[in-house]
């Protein structure tokens, strides 16, 4: 499931899916914005079916941390 969310993630952001890894921070794609929250949080849900708050998710630095609140940790 974590594949397949991480390909969609990647999209979104318009990154390269193998530069996407845990310590990946957000802040280096331009496509890390407001709107882009609110799409990962609709993956997210979708994905994983956990809600997340967008203040949370606005708070992750690094990929590895949007997974660790996706994954309900």
């Amino acid at each position: 499931m974590s594949d397949e969310f991480r390909e969609v993630f990647a999209d979104t952001l318009e990154v390269e899916e193998d530069v996407l890894l845990e310590g990946y921070v957000l802040e280096e794609s331009e496509m890390w914005d407001s709107m882009t929250i609110v799409t990962v949080i609709a993956l997210i849900d979708e994905h994983f079916g956990t809600t997340v708050e967008g203040e949370a998710l606005a708070e992750c630095k690094t990929y590895g941390e949007v997974m660790t609140i996706a994954n309900g940790e």
